[in-house]
């Protein structure tokens, strides 16, 4: 007669499951920038028009007061030389960049303000977290329900973190750069093709009204026909970086990453009028709290920056991927505290950090709901 199984045998039956997650994780290639070229690239550019041209951009400011932070944080010897900015990057159809929109790119910059030297972050933006008010779902809902400042705090309060500042822009200006650029060239195969067609529909087949129209090839936009390298314009490179039908979330970061790669060795080829119709582009898509005398700042310091390393959080060896009831399918971090002693060492080669308290009890409640 056949019985349960045994709570060791269940939890021996977890552990082997959660093996085998990693062991597949592993031979995926590795999510390093995610969309960190994009926010970057449009960011510097930005802010260079900006300042030669005086253009003024959108301005949130964040009340600092409003700012949290874990205890001890503020404190903390190992982040004293550090400048850290999280960037957002939002998928606005219209220039509003506040509350309401998902942030589908966090990015964390870590810039070593005595070698200028910088490590990006991306925090996956179905990650379960505390949002910023001890309610805990998708990390990337932080930003539509309370804008920059609450994810913010939701960064700063799940990673034993200090950050003030941010910058956001809006996922329509890649294709802006894109056309600016004079296109991109990417291999597209063969079982891509019609989600990238459709993907160009749903995002030209809707009027400022909302209306439902029918997006006419040709007109509003112009098909893919074929596998292969290719050149995209703006509108094509956008939707094949939306494909999620081919392969999961985490290769449609990848093919972000391979359009923005893209970019950035294009931009280093094309001349100066193609460079400046990029900028002028971008500009009404960039959201800061940084004020002018701070940009002025960052500038100064340019030629000395180079981006020396890039990850993901929670790190690959520290998570995995699950149902978490109502909220849907969730990157989970195994242990919340694990993976804030990783990023510490990882962005402030600290090998003796020690979590939290918050992030303990944090990582207690992620545990408790997801089983982890």
């Amino acid at each position: 007669m056949a019985t349960g199984r045994t709570s060791r045998e269940r939890e021996e039956a977890r552990k082997r499951a959660q093996a085998m997650a990693r062991r597949k994780a592993k031979k995926r290639r590795r999510i390093i920038l995610l969309m960190a070229e994009i926010v970057v690239l449009m960011g510097l550019v930005a802010v260079v028009w900006f300042v030669r041209k005086g253009t003024s951009i959108q301005k949130i400011r964040i009340n600092e007061a409003d700012i949290i932070m874990n205890e001890n944080v503020a404190s903390n010897a190992t982040l004293k030389g550090y400048r850290n900015i999280a960037l957002f990057g939002v998928d606005a159809r219209d220039k509003s960049l506040g509350k309401g929109n998902r942030s589908d790119t966090i990015i964390i910059a870590s810039v070593n303000e005595d070698t200028g030297d910088v490590k990006l972050l991306s925090v996956f933006r179905d990650t379960y977290l505390n949002l910023g008010n001890d309610t805990y779902n998708k990390c990337n809902a932080a930003y539509a329900k309370g804008g920059p400042e609450q994810a913010i705090n939701m960064l700063n309060m799940n990673l034993d973190l200090n950050i003030t500042d941010y910058v956001t822009v809006g996922f329509t200006g890649l294709a802006k750069i894109v056309d600016a650029l004079g296109g991109v060239t990417i291999d597209v195969r063969e079982d891509e093709i019609v989600h990238l067609n459709n993907y160009q529909i749903s995002m030209v087949g809707k009027t400022s009204d909302n209306e439902t129209y029918y997006a006419t090839e040709g007109k509003d936009y112009t098909a893919v026909t074929s596998a292969g390298t290719q050149n995209l314009n703006g509108l094509q490179a956008t939707a094949y970086c939306r494909i999620r039908y081919v392969g999961n979330d985490f290769m449609r970061a990848e093919r972000q990453r391979t359009v923005i790669d893209k970019c950035v060795e294009k931009a280093k080829t094309v001349g100066p009028k193609e460079l400046v119709a990029a900028y002028d582009g971008v500009k009404d898509y960039i959201s800061t709290s940084l004020d002018y005398d701070e940009i002025i700042e960052l500038l100064g310091g340019v030629s000395k920056y180079n981006i020396v390393a890039g990850d993901g959080f929670p790190f690959e060896s520290d998570r995995a991927g699950a149902k978490v009831g109502s909220k849907g399918a969730c990157v989970i971090p195994d242990n919340l505290e694990e993976n804030v002693i990783l990023l510490q060492k990882f962005l402030f080669d600290n090998d003796e950090y020690t979590p939290s308290a918050e992030v303990v009890r944090y990582s207690s409640k992620i545990s408790a709901d997801t089983g982890y």
